[in-house]
């Protein structure tokens, strides 16, 4: 048996020209467009080229893109009065801070620091918190875009046993609490979970999010589950040049597997898609409008 390959990028694509035709929409009625803040602090090359990406698909998307790009010797004090500045800019609708941030700052207090109904990467803990208690905010983009990908293979996911594995407050959790949401059996693993293959065996969907190239092989997956491969690994490929892998182990995992994303262009394409999504939906809530209905 071989697996069917669930396009992330084919469905990425269709999520934005969706949020094309409401953004457009939106200027009409709102007089002005939807507009995205996005804050990098310092020269990570692979932030850089994320954030260029961000700004191209948020432009393309009929959208209004901010950047604002700061040394990495900036001191935490200028970064929440920007924070601030953008808090209460009528013209944004949505901000992100780019992580990971130099290390003399901190993450939470900057993340803290940003408007809940702005937060679009879905990191503030009172959107972490909405989240885990069922109420509507925003979740963070990757574990919403693996959703979408789930629901669209499989269709209603309740009563399925899904396997999380990973456990971090970026992809993990918020994974766990929206599978939960679609009334699955939730184990959330990680690299500590004892009898971790017999765990995974178990699971008619498994997201595999732990950062570990390769971990996840093809033995450990049930006939027919749904494979979500979050993982972006750099390793060295033939001939020593640089390749992406993800947590799983392709070329076993699509053997057994029903349905599996491939790496790159299965989650990968989807985190700025939900973020423009996310984006509209701040705009509008701030402009007293429903929200778009993006399916």
């Amino acid at each position: 048996m071989s697996a069917a390959i669930i396009d992330g990028k084919a469905f990425a694509g269709a999520l934005r020209a969706r949020i094309a035709t409401h953004a457009a929409r939106f200027e009409q009625g709102a007089g002005r467009k939807a507009g995205l803040a996005v804050v990098l602090v310092g020269e990570d090359p692979a932030s850089a080229v994320y954030v260029r990406s961000k700004g191209r698909q948020t432009v393309e998307a009929g959208m209004a893109s901010f950047e604002h790009r700061l040394p990495a010797d900036t001191d935490e004090a200028t970064l929440l009065a920007l924070i601030e500045q953008l808090n209460a800019d009528p013209a944004v609708d949505g901000i992100l801070v780019q992580l990971p941030l130099p290390a003399h700052l901190s993450e939470q207090t900057v993340i803290a620091a940003i408007d809940p109904d702005k937060d679009v990467d879905g990191f503030h803990t009172t959107n972490a918190g909405r989240l885990a208690v069922g109420q509507k905010g925003f979740v963070p983009c990757t574990p919403l875009g693996c959703l979408m990908l789930l629901k669209d293979q499989l269709g209603d996911l309740s009563g399925l046993e899904a396997v999380v594995i990973g456990r971090s407050n970026i992809v993990g959790k918020p994974m766990a609490a929206l599978l939960l949401g679609e009334s699955c059996t939730v184990t959330v693993a990680h690299s500590r979970t004892k009898n971790l293959p017999d765990v995974v065996r178990r699971a008619d969907i498994v997201v595999a999010a732990v950062g570990r190239p390769l971990m996840v092989q093809g033995d450990w997956i049930k006939p027919g589950a749904c494979v979500i491969d979050v993982g972006i690994n750099r390793v060295e490929g033939p001939e020593g040049k640089p390749m992406l892998v993800g947590d799983v182990d392709y070329a076993s995992g699509v053997q057994v597997a029903g349905a599996i994303t491939p790496v790159p262009g299965g989650v990968g394409p989807m985190t700025i898609a939900v973020l423009l999504a996310n984006t509209l939906t701040a705009a509008h809530a701030r402009a007293g409008l429903p929200a778009p209905d993006l399916s």
